[in-house]
């Protein structure tokens, strides 16, 4: 298939009649992949460079990480492991939210609010109609998100500076201009298709924090989280650069947003660039410093659960 040629932010919208810089009809009608179509062969090869030690560090939080607390009122999970009598045999049936831990949000998960339309103006009746499968993680499976990965450590450069703790369970900003400092700290190049992964020490903090703490914090709504300043500044550079975004917090971005507009409504809804949150980074951050390197080759294959809205990531990170 033909695409258009890639538009600049300035350009936006494609569809002209369509919701806040959106790109719908950029890659055909009928596209499910969005911006993973940025991921073409050349740009997985050349990343595969990245290879250089081949040490492997995992990216998956535990399932069951939230315990019996999970935040945005998701569900636990649940694992029953049973016997298979006579044989000495055991089964497994796992039962959880695909949101509950790490995480891609897919096509399905959110749509432009006011005009209640997902990536290429699919509505809540396509998704919920018999049999659909529109705009479901499950096309996501047959290829992957695999590239370029590079991590911009905002805890570790915090640290480095000595610039006060930002409360990770509080609402709260991380600043375009902060993680072009990360960037530049840290030597990383920032290369078109990259999958651009921040570390804000949500993890770090969720850790510390006391069971009372943690159910105190799960009853507030909307729940509040450090994450990525909502701006037009911040979304053309996710369109110049990536073609998929991640981070340690349950939201990826500052939640509630400061704005009238979520970047999940541009970043899915708009542009079909995938979400990943709740990433276990403490293990990539200590291995990037270690070699000095913050670019890596990722590998993460979603589920292949057709007409999915999310799925775990399974994703590993490579130097």
């Amino acid at each position: 298939m033909s695409f258009k040629p890639l538009p600049t932010f300035d350009e936006l919208p494609v569809d002209k009649k369509g919701p806040f810089l959106n790109a719908w009809g950029l890659y055909g009608d009928n596209d499910q992949l969005g911006f993973l179509n940025r991921l073409t062969d050349d740009v997985v090869k050349e990343a595969a460079r990245e290879i250089q030690s081949g040490t492997r560090t995992s990216l998956n939080w535990p399932m069951d990480a939230q315990k019996d607390i999970p935040f945005f009122g998701r569900q636990v999970f649940h694992k029953h492991v049973y016997q298979k009598p006579p044989r000495v045999v055991n089964d497994d049936v796992w039962t959880f939210n695909t949101q509950s831990s790490s995480q891609w949000d897919g096509l399905r998960h959110f749509a432009y609010q006011k005009e209640a339309k997902f990536y290429n103006g699919v509505t809540l009746d396509d998704i919920h109609s018999d049999d659909s499968t529109v705009n479901g993680i499950g096309a996501w499976s047959e290829k992957g998100i695999v590239g370029r990965g590079i991590l911009l450590d905002y805890e570790a450069w915090r640290e480095t500076h000595s610039h006060p703790q930002k409360d990770a369970l509080k609402s709260g900003t991380i600043t375009l201009s902060e993680l072009k400092a990360v960037a530049e700290w840290e030597g990383v190049e920032i290369k078109f298709g990259d999958i651009l992964i921040v570390r804000s020490g949500y993890m770090v903090q969720y850790n510390k924090r006391s069971r009372d703490e943690l159910e105190a914090l799960s009853k507030i709504l909307p729940p509040t989280f450090l994450g990525v300043e909502q701006s037009t500044e911040v979304l053309n550079w996710i369109w110049d650069n990536f073609s998929a975004v991640a981070g340690d917090q349950p939201s990826f971005e500052c939640w509630p947003s400061t704005q009238s507009y979520m970047l999940h409504e541009v970043l899915l809804a708009g542009w079909g660039c995938p979400i990943g949150e709740l990433f276990d980074l403490e293990a990539l951050s200590r291995q990037c410093e270690k070699t000095g390197r913050y670019s890596f080759f990722v590998a993460s294959e979603p589920c292949n659960v057709p007409g999915g809205v999310a799925s775990p990531p399974n994703i590993i990170a490579i130097q």
